[in-house]
This record gives structure tokens, C-alpha cells and sequence, in this order.
């Protein structure tokens, strides 16, 4: 979209400037709405991201342990339920854990390879976000171009005449 003459445009671009008042709130309410669901879109891709980063603590403070946590080879843990509550657990091996893979699957791994998985979709993750706060900004800057003409037409008096009904 662009507001500026047609001389270097690109192919499918809009005047703006050449919009009327309805078309140019219509597409501000499309960009709004475009915006809400991509900034919900992030949202949720951050949120798989802070639990995938959970799990690779889980399983280096649970499963492998260390010597800072005081986890280091001891049984007892803590199953994390929720990112709010545990229970009590016994670890009967070290040297494999069930990796969620998605859609109800789980995949036995060792605990290196878990972290390794779960490394992976962080990064993978990561990428899509840095991918998608590109599009909120382009997004971000067509709304606020919009908004810009929208207002300076409301300013010049080019809002929509008044049915014939309501005038008389």
C-alpha cells in the first residue's frame, strides 16, 4: 500500500489518497483485526517457547541434575503438572525420557537428544518470531499510513454526505 503517486509503485499497490472515508475505515478495520490475530499469534509462539525451554530445564535439573540444584544423583523429583504444580516422583532411569512430540505422541529419548529436540524447536520457534514481528511491523506502519490519510480526509470534510432522509 502506498500513499504517494503512482511513479515508483509497486504492481498491486492502492492510492490511498484516491480511497473514500468508507473504504479507507474498512481497511483500517481489516488491518486491526489482521494485527490482534498475528499479536495473538505471537503470544502463543512465545508461550511453546517458554515451555519447550521448561522441558530442557526439566530434564537438566530433574533427569540429569547438578551439583548447583543439589539434584545431582538423586531419585526424587518433582513432576511439573502445570508450570504451577508438582507432585512428588521417583526417577527409575536416567537414561531415557518420553519427548512429547506433538498431536499426543510421545517418543523415548535419551536425555541429551531430548535437550537437543527440544533445542531445536526453540530455534525453529525463534526464527517464526522474528519472521512474524517483521509482518507486525510492516502491518503496524500500513495501519498507521492509513490512519494518517483517513484523518487528514476527515479534516478536509470529505466524510460521507448525509442520506436524503436524514437532511430533510
Amino acid at each position: 500500500m502506498s500513499d504517494s503517486g503512482s511513479g515508483g509503485a509497486p504492481p498491486g499497490s492502492v492510492n490511498l489518497a484516491s480511497l473514500s472515508v468508507p473504504q479507507l475505515r474498512s481497511l483500517q478495520t481489516r488491518l486491526t483485526s489482521e494485527l490482534e490475530h498475528l499479536t495473538t499469534s505471537h503470544t502463543k509462539l512465545r508461550a511453546a517457547q517458554a515451555k519447550f525451554r521448561d522441558c530442557v530445564r526439566s530434564i537438566n535439573d530433574g533427569v540429569t541434575g547438578s551439583k548447583e540444584t543439589g539434584t545431582e544423583g538423586r531419585d526424587d523429583i518433582l513432576v511439573p503438572l502445570t508450570s504451577s504444580l508438582y507432585v512428588k516422583g521417583r526417577l527409575t532411569d536416567r537414561e531415557k525420557v518420553l519427548v512429547d512430540v506433538g498431536t499426543g505422541f510421545y517418543v523415548e529419548k535419551t536425555p541429551a537428544k531430548a535437550v537437543a529436540f527440544y533445542d531445536d524447536k526453540i530455534k525453529g520457534l525463534d526464527a517464526n518470531l522474528q519472521e512474524l514481528e517483521k509482518i507486525v511491523s510492516g502491518k503496524s506502519q500500513q495501519l498507521r499510513i492509513v490512519e494518517e490519510v483517513l484523518r487528514q480526509k476527515m479534516l478536509a470534510g470529505e466524510a460521507p454526505a448525509q442520506p436524503a432522509a436524514a437532511r430533510a
